[in-house]
């Protein structure tokens, strides 16, 4: 997966004129969360942020190197007094002010705090179309139902809800009825021959024979970049374009073209 955001997201920065890249990596290290060198190769790449989900805390190290680094998010829902910050408010390559804010649901995941009062304050903090002229809701999360309605939830007061978590792209790329952009889910970046990015052996045998077994690895085959790219109104930084990104490996797809 790092593989192919090294060979198309450069690319991709220039094609589509890219003024502002958030990338979730909380599955870079292996499929188990994140390091500081991942991290730096990501910005070298052009991330601007890296945003995370409920593997933020696999590698120890993130523990002590998170509160360095403003541009490493993890949910912003986690208990008052976890390292690191939830949201936070970035100039885009144009000088625009950015407001990334990443979210973690409760359904079928750790019963962290509300999601949604915890975005609704940064939301309320920092005004689409006043404060920030571009606010970005990664929202990681197991059940479609709980993405959909954070999007709806922030419907008119962001420019893009996108989920993370499922690591398979969803078909629902659309502008909500108050102009925010929204995707269930982005998909990953990595080998589609595999379970949700994992070695199709040993992940298939766990279902088949229900037993402990070999621990799953990561799938080292071709890599294929997915993501979303949003196109956003000066004046009100609400969403005029959205569209899926694919490049490379399985899943073929235009690229979008801004307008």
């Amino acid at each position: 997966g790092r593989q192919a955001v090294a060979d198309h997201l450069p690319d991709l920065r220039r094609d589509l004129k890219l003024d502002f890249i958030v990338i979730n990596g909380e599955n870079a290290a292996g499929g188990f969360g994140i390091t500081q060198k991942i991290c730096e190769e990501f910005y070298a790449l052009g991330a601007d942020v890296v945003t995370t989900g409920n593997h933020a805390w696999d590698q120890r190290e993130t523990l002590a190197y998170i509160n360095s680094d403003p541009r490493l998010l993890r949910p912003v829902n986690y208990p008052a007094g976890t390292p690191g910050k939830g949201g936070h408010v970035y100039t885009s390559q144009s000088g625009r002010k950015v407001l990334v804010v990443n979210a973690m649901g409760r359904l079928f995941m750790d019963p962290l705090d509300d999601p949604f009062r915890a975005v609704d304050r940064e939301l309320s903090q920092n005004v689409l179309g006043g404060g920030v002229q571009a606010t970005i809701v990664d929202m990681h999360a197991e059940a479609t139902s709980e993405k959909m309605a954070m999007g709806h939830w922030c419907d008119g007061r962001a420019s893009l809800v996108v989920g993370t978590h499922s690591h398979v792209p969803t078909a629902d790329a659309q502008i909500l009825p108050g102009s925010t952009a929204y995707q269930t889910d982005a998909g990953m970046c990595g080998d589609y021959d595999s379970v949700i990015g994992m070695r199709k052996d040993i992940a298939t045998a766990r279902f088949v024979r229900k037993l402990p077994g070999e621990r799953l690895e990561p799938s080292t085959g071709e890599g294929t970049l997915c993501g979303v790219f949003v196109e956003t109104d000066d004046r009100t930084g609400l969403a005029r374009q959205v569209a899926p990104v694919r490049r490379g490996g399985r899943l073929a797809a235009a690229t979008p073209q801004p307008l």
